[in-house]
């Protein structure tokens, strides 16, 4: 008689469920952390309303308002958008925590600046103003790095997502890397006007590219964003991209606008 074959209990193997959860826990730190830099912009327009003073010019409370709510805006919009490449969990996680700890390190060094009344980029008047314009200077160069790495990934491998959403996380992150570019334009031209003696000219040197950075910077939140509103209506799919396209061409129009602008 044959012995009765008995089943040893399954062992349970190791997944990439742990992983998954870690990833998790970053996207929560992620949306958190840019929810909290917009409150911060929002909490220093409140502070101008009640201090005043100029809003423009390398001394105002603009900038963090508008760094704080921009940056924080961009790191949710990432985050999110990032959900659609494939990229494997761990560096996703690992790269958006690095970019969510930049975000912080660059508002916080713009808003400290502000409270303490000097310009926050380009100021090398003391060893102190140094530091923290070259702190600056090196977060928007680890900015560049990890956002154009996303940005080749969406081009690497078709993202997921809904009818539509390729197109719009592929031209979102491709009109990114204008602004990307723009802003080290900014950084590198005013950094030479500072370093030969033309500090008043390196304040107001990046003024023209602003509109170009600040248009290009959140394509990647506002197309892939009207990809999944789009998703959620009942109209045909040949509609969608039909609005999807006009609205990829407007936005580059803006942007085209913008550069021509800074140009002349």
């Amino acid at each position: 008689m044959e012995p009765a074959r008995t089943h040893a209990p399954a062992v349970p193997t190791r997944t990439s469920v742990p992983r998954a959860v870690g990833a998790r826990r970053v996207e929560r730190l992620c949306h958190a952390t840019g929810l909290l830099l917009v409150l911060s912009g929002l909490a220093h327009l409140v502070v101008f309303a009640v201090d005043g003073g100029p809003w423009d010019g390398p001394v105002s409370w603009r900038k963090p308002v508008t760094f704080g709510v921009s940056f924080g805006v961009t790191l949710i919009a990432v985050t999110w958008v990032t959900s659609y490449l494939r990229v494997s969990r761990g560096p996703r996680a690992l790269f958006l925590a690095v970019f969510a700890a930049d975000c912080v390190v660059e508002v916080g060094g713009i808003t400290l600046q502000a409270w303490r009344g000097v310009p926050s980029h380009l100021d090398m008047e003391t060893p102190f103003d140094t530091a923290v314009s070259m702190t600056l200077a090196v977060g928007g160069g680890v900015l560049v790095v990890l956002l154009t790495v996303f940005a080749v990934a969406s081009f690497r491998h078709r993202p997921s997502g809904p009818a539509g959403m390729d197109l719009a996380v592929r031209s979102g992150f491709a009109i990114l890397l204008v602004a990307l570019g723009s802003g080290a334009a900014m950084i590198a031209r005013g950094v030479v006007l500072t370093r030969t003696g033309h500090q008043e000219a390196a304040y107001h040197s990046t003024a023209p590219l602003k509109p170009l950075h600040g248009v290009s910077l959140h394509a990647v939140l506002i197309l892939p964003a009207l990809a999944w509103l789009l998703s959620r209506t009942s109209w045909s799919e040949r509609l969608r991209r039909r609005i999807l396209y006009a609205a990829i061409g407007s936005y580059v129009t803006a942007v085209v606008g913008a550069a021509v602008w800074a140009a002349v």
